[in-house]
């Protein structure tokens, strides 16, 4: 905790003097393209100019410094502040923020992609602006976190440059890279001794800290910024909502969280054992006070050897105990209202439980083949809960069952146990703590690609993304493709963002959405009914996205899955 505390003491410390350092008159230029000055330090971005855009041509700044590298005896520690004292620059001091920053390590890790060298690090973020919005104009702000089970990805998917040309209004856009796999949550004793937990989600903390001191250089709003996450960057953003169980400051106002994806979260006896793992692979001991300097003495090649001989999910955030970043699974944090009310909108893809069920719609005939198969996924949940989810769903083509199928049934199953009943947790939470600016969603968009690769999942997993990032199609060690849309594409993918940035402008996905596009309502409606928007492809000039009330057995079944004595056995 030492480390948390003296980061956060730098970051109070160092608050404001970028905003004083350029008050002065100095203009720094660059032939390179545009500047920003923060005092410390400036950038000069790279300049688009694309057809049609809202406010002009788009700058892009790439490659920013957050924090110190993570190197040496700073890795498995929290963020280290960077010196953000004011000096005086030159224009030739000014830095060149025209491509992105590299991929922290990866898995499979390989040497060389993804970078912990000691001349280059990862803990950079990326801002996208209008051209012509000045220091200070006062920009809504939406960061996106990406996504990737906590041990893949990078902000490279996820570019921005749509969202900010297509406002009409104007914001200011900002991607985090932070530390994955076993950099960023290596767990146990010794690293709770001697570093810092969960150093990924600190990461993002320390980047959303960092736009608060600074993005106003950018012509962004410090206290009109709003999150987006999909997956385990859904679970990111709800994770940053309930840090430190609401006990301190959030630094953003609204949260969108897109599939919410993690778990089970490893009981504190599985990180102590995955920790002994990669000590033992690296060649250290297991505990003792030469453990962690040993481990920060390891090469990369020792580091990737053992992050690619232990398996997915070993490394992912973990609860810390009362004081921590992480108090308690954030299931139970939302329950007990441990956490400050913010803005949300929350969803998911309609075959995100297709495509973790485990198997193909042929794999489940019988109840034993749900048990055997979706909930290999769960290991820690009982037979008991088992029998109890069983009944919850109704046998397919039983009087009164809403499944017409096994598959149905197991595919529903798998996808409401979190990825589409935690959204509806913390909306019905917030809502019933009068929060009204609350709106729920449903993605029925295939993404084309993934579609015509396995047809039976339907919208699955990560559609959302393909339609509001470029067609983005994601491949191994931090390799992204775009898939080229076609017109009826592209209309929802024009609806999508104007929802999306509408919500970071005004709180309300329907003030700044598409002329032809129906009004998200919120998801309380008189009554008490909660309603959803579903959006779903359809022509050229008009989508067929609907408004639609949550069905009530759905809400009956994610109140099981949410009850305090369920979470406890899948850990969410």
């Amino acid at each position: 905790m030492l480390d948390i505390a003296l980061y956060l003491l730098a970051v109070v410390s160092s608050t404001g003097s970028a905003a004083r350092a350029t008050a002065s008159a100095r203009q720094l230029t660059s032939p390179l393209g545009p500047v920003v000055d923060l005092g410390y330090v400036a950038y000069a971005g790279n300049t688009t100019s694309p057809a049609g855009a809202a406010n002009g041509p788009v700058a892009f700044y790439g490659n920013i410094r957050y924090a110190q590298p993570p190197l040496g005896n700073l890795r498995w520690r929290a963020p280290a502040a960077l010196d953000e004292r004011p000096t005086t620059l030159s224009d030739d001091e000014v830095l060149d923020a025209r491509d992105w920053g590299p991929a922290c390590i990866q898995r499979p890790a390989v040497v060389g992609i993804g970078s912990e060298g000691e001349c280059a690090h990862c803990l950079t973020l990326n801002v996208w602006k209008p051209t012509n919005a000045a220091a200070g104009a006062g920009l809504p702000v939406a960061v996106y976190i990406h996504g990737g089970g906590f041990y893949f990805g990078t902000p490279q998917g996820f570019p921005l440059y749509d969202w900010v040309a297509q406002n009409s209004a104007g914001i200011v856009g900002v991607s985090i890279t932070y530390r994955l796999n076993m950099l960023g949550f290596l767990g146990g004793a010794a690293v709770a001794a001697d570093g810092a937990l969960n150093a990924g989600l600190l990461d993002q903390r320390a980047g959303l800290e960092w736009v608060q001191r600074h993005i106003a250089q950018f012509g962004g709003d410090p206290g009109n910024v709003t999150i987006y996450g999909e997956s385990a960057g859904g679970a990111s953003v709800v994770m940053q909502a309930v840090a430190f169980g609401g006990a301190k400051p959030l630094p953003f106002k609204r949260v969108t969280a897109q599939s919410i994806g993690f778990g089970p979260t490893n009981t504190e006896q599985q990180t102590q054992a995955f920790f002994g793992d990669a000590a033992g692979f690296i060649g250290c001991p297991a505990s003792g006070s030469d453990s962690m300097p040993c481990m920060r003495r390891a090469s990369v090649g020792a580091l990737v050897s053992a992050i690619n001989r232990i398996p997915n999910g070993a490394f992912a955030p973990v609860i810390e105990g009362p004081a921590g970043f992480l108090p308690d699974l954030p299931s139970r944090l939302i329950a007990a209202g441990r956490f400050t009310d913010v803005e949300f909108v929350g969803g998911h893809c309609t075959g995100d439980g297709k495509t973790f069920a485990g198997g193909t719609p042929d794999d489940f005939q019988t109840d034993e083949d749900i048990r055997r198969i979706v909930f290999s996924r769960w290991p820690g949940v009982s037979n008991a809960t088992i029998d109890r989810a069983l009944a919850v769903y109704p046998a397919a083509n039983t009087t009164g069952s809403p499944f017409a199928t096994q598959w149905d049934r197991a595919s529903t199953m798998a996808g409401e146990i979190i990825f589409t009943c935690m959204d509806w947790f913390f909306a019905d939470k917030l809502t019933s703590n009068g929060v009204k600016n609350v709106f729920a969603f449903s993605w029925n968009a295939p993404d084309t690609v993934l579609f015509n690769q396995a047809p039976f999942r339907g919208a699955a997993h990560t559609s959302d993304l393909y339609y509001l990032f470029d067609g983005m199609r994601t491949i191994a060690n931090a390799g992204n493709t775009f898939t080229p849309f076609n017109t009826s594409e592209s209309t929802l993918s024009k609806e999508a963002i104007a929802y999306w940035t509408s919500f970071a402008v005004a709180g309300d996905p329907s003030t700044g959405k598409e002329a032809a596009s129906i009004a998200w309502e919120p998801f309380s409606a008189p009554g008490s009914v909660r309603r959803h928007i579903v959006l779903t492809r359809g022509g050229n000039a008009a989508t067929n996205t609907t408004m639609a009330d949550t069905a009530p057995d759905h809400i009956q079944r994610c109140r099981f899955w949410m009850g305090e004595n369920v979470t406890a056995e899948t850990r969410v």
